[in-house]
């Protein structure tokens, strides 16, 4: 199996399905953590270290990347202002609410069934 990175257009081997094209760039560590953090800011607007704030772990090198991956995709609108200092702000377009909407969904159901998934794989390590 070939894996794909962040600057893969298509996979080589199942270049036509959409599900593998999206996922490779959406489930990393960070994307979703990223998309779910400006969803969630009061102002639906964040500045680069506002968001490095928020998500403590990530480093700025990733961050960028991150951030530059989801503008590519249409996730998110990057909007420069021609101040000194340089302002930018980050914003999720119309497609990341749409994603969202799932994740969100998502995310319920692993709260519904996140202790009972945990007691299985506990029960799957104690027959090992």
């Amino acid at each position: 199996m070939v894996a794909m990175d962040r600057t893969t257009l298509k996979d080589a081997v199942f270049p036509d399905c959409p599900i593998r094209n999206i996922l490779a760039r959406i489930s990393d560590k960070w994307s979703l953590l990223v998309l779910y953090t400006l969803d969630k800011a009061e102002k639906k607007v964040m500045r680069f270290k506002e968001l490095q704030r928020e998500i403590p772990d990530i480093s700025q090198k990733m961050l960028a990347v991150t951030l530059r991956t989801l503008e590519e995709d249409g996730y998110i609108i990057r909007t420069a202002y021609p101040e000194v200092p340089p302002r930018v702000e980050y914003a999720l377009t119309d497609r990341a609410h749409s994603l969202l909407f799932h994740v969100n969904a998502l995310i319920g159901w692993a709260l519904e069934n996140g202790e009972a998934i945990m007691k299985d794989r506990k029960k799957k390590v104690g027959k090992a």
